[in-house]
C-alpha cells in the first residue's frame, strides 16, 4: 500500500521517493500543488504539464530514488526543505546511471493538512569552486 501524503514537512521527501520508486507518475504528481514548478535542470522553471513530462523523464530510467532531508524550517504552512537525493543503477544497456544533487524545495500544507510540494527545484544547491 502506498503512503499517504505527509502529513508533516519533514515527511514529502520520503512520500516523494516511495511513489517515484513505484514509478507511477500519477502517484507522484500527487505531491505536487496544482500549478507547481518543478525545475529539472538549472535556470528552466516548468509547470503544468511540461512539469509532470520532464518529471516523467525521470521516472522512465527504471531506477530507485534515496533522499536525505539535511534541513526543513517551517513557518506556518510553507517550508523549505533542503533534501540530499541520488539516482543510482543501470539503465536498459547496463550503463551505471549516477544523478544526484542537494534540492532546495518549499512544499505548502493544503486545506486537508497535507503536505505537497509549491517548487521541486533538485538541483538547486550546486557545489561551489574555490578559486
Amino acid at each position: 500500500m502506498m503512503r499517504q501524503l505527509a502529513e508533516r514537512p519533514e515527511d514529502v521527501p520520503a512520500v516523494f521517493a516511495e511513489r517515484f520508486n513505484t514509478g507511477d507518475a500519477q502517484a507522484v504528481a500527487e505531491v505536487y500543488e496544482n500549478g507547481a514548478v518543478f525545475v529539472p535542470e538549472p535556470g528552466s522553471p516548468l509547470t503544468g504539464r511540461e512539469a509532470h513530462a520532464a518529471n516523467e523523464r525521470f521516472l522512465s530510467l527504471g531506477l530507485p530514488i534515496t533522499v536525505r532531508p539535511r534541513h526543513v524550517y517551517t513557518t506556518g504552512d510553507i517550508a523549505l526543505l533542503i533534501v540530499d537525493w541520488a539516482i543510482d543503477g543501470a539503465d536498459p544497456d547496463g550503463l551505471p546511471v549516477h544523478i544526484e544533487g542537494t534540492a532546495t524545495d518549499v512544499a505548502r500544507r493544503g486545506h486537508d493538512g497535507r503536505w505537497r510540494y509549491v517548487i521541486d527545484n533538485p538541483f538547486g544547491v550546486k557545489p561551489r569552486s574555490v578559486q
